[in-house]
């Protein structure tokens, strides 16, 4: 049993009490100040710039050079405060913004084309348990720095390490511009400015934070950074709860709204309004359909159509703004045949995904999309559908347990059994906010069906325009049947704005969206400073040849991993400036490459002496080669630009479940490659 705390937590718990009073005390001022009249203009860029300041701040005054301190934080950080850490690294843009967002498109079993919400929450818990049981303490009692060190010490040579450094900064890389987008959506839904200046002003706090004080600085901005998010998260979650059920206990209410929503989703399949939406877009996915039948002659229609009608609009004098709308519509003509497929292609999908009852969406609580007792094809459905709930949660799990940033947090206790408890720690903290989550995606649910859905186009809230100017991906909102009546199928959400939107959807004061939006930056900006700080560490730290297996470390490793880190983060931002991909589907492919990369090695060389410095390279190389090579086999994009047909799928698994293919084929690879040098070493 652990014993009492020292002077020095107790001088930690003071400091957080202190910072958790003054924190809602500030919350209360401002609310205060919105009701005495302060201007929302006022509100948002209050939050960003005291959240980024507070962050920064930390980051100042935990400064060092130091190796022991940039690396593992001197290995003295409390268990409960490694758990707390821990929890805010894990708790990233992807778990903050887009998880409930997840529930509420996908429900919770999803489809056959998006798993599900709950394989996101059962994976990542189960991931956890994976690394307090077999990875974490083993790695801490070798008094490691880095992931990549495991590699050098355990197998020796140049290769093993060398390719864990590459497959750490792969998988952070993509992990992390998925954080830095989260950070210029809220960055300029906050301020009003340019999302690319959203980028850079959130950028600014990680930099000062990972840059001047390294593992040490991360771990204490973390720790504040997860009160943050876990009132920002509660808060609002309780106030709907409230609001709906008349109780702020959220997780254990909200099942009462299920059934409800459950009778909305059968009467919006038989509303005559839904009827109308569903036929329009079936007829418009029929029109793309033909359009791809022969592409070259439909664009050659397409820009023939659009000419002749700028020239009727010309010559009837026709205002300005009807000429340049028609103009940016022959604009956005695809340019080429393959852009015309890809384009074509995907508004097909969707129109014929929205011509389905309920705009494509699943039934919330079903279990799996498809019926077992139904006829072939609906069982069919099913099957594949459970299939892919389940590859997910593998993923899910073992990638967990492979990521190099979070296995990392783990070097900074002070023993092997503080590095226990505080994995048990890190549960009871995501708990906190896993368990909510559901009960959110529930609640928001209701709230679109019982208060959104039936109102006039006229006077929809002033919060879908001003979300649509941030980014047109987040919401859609389209009068398709003509009858200025929203209908259910006629608004597209997207996962990264339900939680921020909560708030303004919810009615609540405009304070709180202010907090939203500094907890999900408080979640992406925690994340985002360990990842930089990994791929900064794998390119500088983990290339630098050892000696006997052993790791030196000097000063110099420190600064070129600060100067890698400012590299790493201009890259990254560049990249998320382009808004590649949702933040859930970016992370998730990360966590399938990790979990190839990382898993089989680490498992072998961990628990089998046999295994070999062939072996683990080996399969390495082709666990990670058969995850990328199917992720993009199945790419939509590739395939069309390659002129392929169908989806290429096998067995139905979606590209951000490839893992489920990598993983096995490293273990066995491994495995065999191992053995062979064994036979050969003994004849």
């Amino acid at each position: 049993m652990p014993g009492a705390p020292s002077a020095y937590e107790w001088r930690l718990h003071r400091h957080l009490l202190l910072f958790v009073a003054g924190f809602i005390g500030f919350l209360l001022l401002m609310h205060w100040a919105e009701r005495a009249g302060l201007s929302r203009g006022w509100i948002g860029p209050i939050f960003l710039f005291l959240s980024v300041m507070l962050y920064a701040c930390i980051g100042i005054y935990s400064r060092t050079t130091d190796p022991e301190d940039f690396y593992v934080a001197g290995r003295r950080i409390p268990a409960m405060y490694n758990g707390m850490a821990t929890a805010a690294d894990w708790m990233s843009a992807a778990s903050f913004i887009s998880l409930s967002g997840a529930l509420y498109l996908q429900g919770f079993s999803g489809t056959t084309a998006q798993p599900g919400g709950l394989a996101y929450v059962l994976g990542w818990t189960g991931g956890f348990c994976l690394v307090g049981l077999l990875i974490a303490p083993r790695l801490r009692a070798m008094a490691l720095y880095t992931v990549p060190d495991f590699y050098a010490v355990r197998f020796g040579g140049r290769w093993p390490r060398l390719l864990a450094a590459l497959g750490a900064v792969a998988c952070s890389f993509m992990y992390v511009v998925a954080q830095i987008y989260g950070i210029g959506l809220i960055a300029s839904r906050l301020t009003g400015v340019q999302f690319e200046i959203g980028i850079l002003l959130g950028l600014g706090g990680v930099l000062l934070c990972s840059f001047l004080g390294g593992m040490r600085a991360i771990t204490w901005t973390q720790v504040v950074q997860y009160a943050v998010l876990l009132l920002a998260f509660l808060i609002p979650v309780s106030w709907l709860a409230y609001k709906q059920l008349g109780t702020p206990l959220a997780p254990l209410a909200y099942g009462a709204q299920l059934s409800k929503i459950a009778q909305m989703e059968e009467r919006l399949i038989n509303d005559p309004g839904e009827r109308e939406v569903r036929a329009a877009y079936a007829a418009r996915a029929a029109e793309l359909a033909a359009r791809l039948k022969d592409p070259v002659a439909a664009l050659a229609r397409e820009r023939e159509r659009l000419e002749a009608h700028i020239r009727m609009l010309k010559a009837r004098g026709a205002d300005f703004s009807l000429v340049m709308a028609a103009r940016r519509e022959l604009a956005g003509l695809p340019h080429d045949v393959a852009s015309a497929r890809e384009l074509w292609g995907r508004a097909m999908n969707e129109a014929q995904e929205r011509s389905h009852p309920l705009g494509g969406l699943p039934r919330h609580g079903q279990a799996f999309s498809g019926d077992p007792h139904g006829t072939a094809a609906e069982r069919a459905e099913f099957q594949t559908s459970r299939l892919n709930f389940l590859a997910l949660m593998f993923c899910l799990m073992i990638g967990t347990a492979s990521l190099p940033h979070l296995l990392t947090r783990f070097y900074t206790t002070a023993s092997v059994a503080e590095t226990r408890r505080s994995v048990g720690w890190s549960l009871v903290f995501i708990a906190l906010l896993y368990l909510s989550t559901p009960a959110l995606a529930v609640l928001v649910k209701y709230e679109v069906m019982n208060g959104l859905v039936g109102s006039s186009f006229d006077q929809l809230p002033a919060w879908i325009a001003q979300w649509a100017r941030v980014d047109p991906g987040l919401i859609s909102v389209q009068d398709i049947n003509g009858d200025r009546i929203l209908q259910f199928g006629e608004i597209r959400l997207g996962a990264d704005m339900i939680m921020l939107a909560t708030p303004e959807l919810g009615g609540l004061p405009y304070v709180v969206s202010g907090l939203v939006a500094a907890g999900g930056l408080a979640a992406a900006l925690s994340t985002a400073d360990s990842l930089l700080l990994t791929i900064s560490n794998a390119l500088v730290h983990d290339t630098v040849p050892t000696k006997h297996g052993q790791v030196r470390v000097t000063d110099n490793h420190v600064i070129l991993s600060k100067f890698m880190l400012l590299a790493a983060a201009m890259l990254a931002a560049s990249v998320a400036a382009t808004k590649p991909a949702e933040i859930l589907m970016l992370v998730t492919a990360s966590f399938s490459l990790a979990a190839a990369i990382f898993f089989p090695s680490l498992v072998l060389g961990l628990f089998w002496r046999g295994a070999t410095r062939r072996g683990t390279v080996a399969g390495m190389l082709v666990g990670a080669g058969l995850t990328v090579g199917y992720m993009l086999l199945t790419s939509p994009s590739l395939r069309a630009w390659w002129g392929l047909g169908a989806d290429g799928l096998w067995w139905g698994i979606q590209p951000i479940s490839a893992g489920i293919f990598g993983v096995p084929a490293g273990f066995v690879t491994i495995a065999l490659v191992s053995l062979w040098d064994a036979w050969r070493g003994a004849r």
